[in-house]
């Protein structure tokens, strides 16, 4: 404690919490309207638990950003959501999305749990991951129960435990390859899952925003996710293992913006942002050589992609400036 009060919050804290509650706004315009249109009751009921926990988010951010007297972002609001407009996606692809969010904020959350020093933003995000768990754990179960969770292939079972005896186990490029190993495959399989994914969301708002300028970019991001969705994919299948399918056919043929250009635009961003993450983590993870260097080698690709919808961002107004350091330089041009 300091001066009877909580100590002052980190760059991490602060960060951290920013970021979430941009996030968090963001994600309850998108409830907002799926909740407008799901037919299905067990995925609105999965959307129900969801927007009750992101509203509480957004309340506690909202008053600790009060308590330090520190300016309370302006995210995304009603204004951001049109809950008149037809749906957009079918009920499958939101349970999908849903269950996709569920499992890479359980990874992101615990991150940010680890990060907090105070207690009382440390139990903040102890209570996100709790959240985030039982989320994904609801929408796995009605994906299974529905038969369209994809189960990742399965492996042989060894007859003995053994070890590597050859420097062949990190060749790739040239020569004979070895086999995937299961973490390879797990990795290759969630990352055509997740462009899959993404291809169908950049689709959907292909159709619905206003500016050519956006909807050229969104045309840019189909390209490239469907490009990666097909490397991944025949990764696999030169091993005979199943991949994810493609999820395009899901979208509607709805051309009414259930967003604005704004809030789609940061949600792209938000997707890029992750699937650059998610390809670090890939690569570290994967030893034998051609993959690491196929992910050396898409990853520029996508962080290109988000320096021009940052861009675009700024260009429009729309990119809030995140907490960031003091400029010393400009402070003392002030004297």
């Amino acid at each position: 404690m300091e001066n009877g009060h909580h100590p002052k919050l980190t760059s991490a804290e602060i960060s951290n919490l920013w970021t979430t509650f941009l996030a968090s706004t963001m994600i309850k315009c998108g409830l907002t309207h799926f909740l407008s249109t799901v037919k299905d009751p067990d995925i609105h009921s999965v959307l129900e638990y969801t927007l009750e926990f992101i509203e509480k988010r957004i309340q506690t951010i909202t008053r600790i950003f009060q308590e330090e007297n520190y300016p309370v972002p302006v995210g995304f609001t009603d204004d951001d959501v049109n809950t008149e407009a037809p749906p957009l996606f079918s009920d499958t692809l939101i349970l999908l999305y849903m269950l996709n969010m569920g499992r890479f904020s359980v990874t992101g959350e615990s991150m940010l749990y680890g990060v907090s020093a105070r207690d009382d933003i440390a139990e903040f995000y102890s209570q996100c991951l709790e959240e985030m768990k039982e989320l994904t754990n609801r929408a796995r179960k009605v994906a299974l129960d529905k038969g369209v969770l994809l189960r990742h292939p399965s492996l042989p079972s060894p007859q003995r435990v053994d070890f590597v005896k050859k420097q062949s186990f990190l060749t790739g490029w040239l020569g004979e390859r070895r086999p995937l190993l299961g973490i390879e495959i797990t990795n290759l399989v969630y990352n055509a899952e997740r462009n899959a994914l993404g291809e169908a969301v950049i689709v959907g708002f292909s159709q619905a925003v206003e500016s050519k300028e956006i909807a050229k970019y969104m045309k840019k991001g189909k390209q490239i996710s469907a490009k990666h969705f097909k490397i991944f994919s025949s990764v696999l299948h030169e091993e005979n293992l199943s991949s994810a399918k493609n999820l395009t056919s899901e979208v509607t043929d709805s051309t009414v913006a259930p967003f604005s250009d704004k809030l789609m635009m940061f949600h792209i961003s938000g997707l890029v942002a992750s699937g650059i993450a998610q390809y670090g983590a890939s690569m570290s993870t994967s030893p034998r050589r051609d993959l690491g260097l196929m992910y050396t080698r898409l990853t520029p690709e996508i962080a290109m992609y988000a320096e021009d919808g940052a861009n675009i961002m700024i260009e429009n107004g729309w990119m809030e400036q995140p907490p960031q350091a003091a400029d010393r330089g400009e402070l003392v041009k002030k004297k």
